[in-house]
């Protein structure tokens, strides 16, 4: 097995069922690290054990193409207080990563899990600053569900954002924060998708062959209610990891 490989994702048997739109993601993702700060950071060796969802469907709107699923945290929660965010959470002792991203979106959206058909495993994701071990899980929505923020106090809003509006040069950006941060946003239906969760969205975008040219982009300006740190405000920088010198853990926050 080469370098690379390990640093790919795995493909779930899954993928087999997946539309043809999803397929040059799943080989992408399964095939070659990350882009950009995602595919150099090397993994924690220990870490509190989590995973996200990466939920795409074929739109809830005919004729809008793929979307993905976003949710915006509760701007009154201590963490990650009114930041978009993919949903997800910490892992239950003997759950798998599938098992867990599943639980955690069903308790935050309320989605059907069986509607849900998980395509691939990212490269586990090390933050090294939240100590939390991160297992992105891509799914295919390929019985969609209603869905709603089931718990006011944990989450106040969830969307469907289709691809288009993410990739549209209009709505892309950047956020720089005090503490050295510097990454890829999103401003689509009324939030900033920005962080770790832009990231995210961010090579999605490139690797699903979704990306449009858009340029450097304006810096774009956080919600009052978005804290600006956390699991999901992601690690320091996206072309270099530094920031003067100093790696994110040891960016003061």
């Amino acid at each position: 097995m080469t370098a690379q490989q390990v640093m790919a994702g795995e493909r779930l048997p899954g993928a087999e069922r997946a539309p043809v739109w999803l397929t040059p993601l799943i080989d992408e993702v399964t095939s070659r690290p990350l882009p950009g700060w995602l595919g150099r950071h090397p993994v924690s060796a220990t870490g509190r054990q989590s995973a996200v969802l990466i939920l795409l469907g074929a739109g809830s709107v005919q004729g809008a193409g793929p979307d993905l699923l976003l949710l915006r945290r509760a701007g009154t929660l201590r963490n990650h207080a009114g930041q978009p965010a993919f949903p997800g959470g910490r892992q239950e002792p003997g759950e798998t990563d599938v098992e867990t991203a599943l639980r955690e979106a069903q308790e935050e959206t309320g989605l059907d899990p069986a509607g849900v058909t998980p395509v691939a495993l990212l490269r586990q994701l090390s933050l090294d600053f939240s100590g939390h071990l991160v297992r992105p899980v891509l799914g295919y929505w390929s019985t969609p569900s209603p869905v709603r923020a089931v718990d006011q106090g944990e989450t106040a809003a969830v969307h469907r954002i289709p691809i288009a509006a993410l990739a549209d040069p209009a709505n892309r950006g950047r956020v720089r924060l005090s503490s050295g941060f510097a990454g890829p946003a999103f401003a689509v239906s009324g939030m900033v998708v920005w962080g770790f969760t832009g990231l995210l969205v961010d090579a999605v975008l490139e690797l699903g062959g979704w990306a449009r040219p858009w340029g450097p982009g304006p810096d774009l300006a956080l919600p009052a209610d978005d804290a600006g740190r956390s699991l999901h405000a992601g690690p320091v920088g996206t072309d270099d990891p530094r920031v003067d010198g100093r790696t994110p853990d040891q960016v003061p926050r």
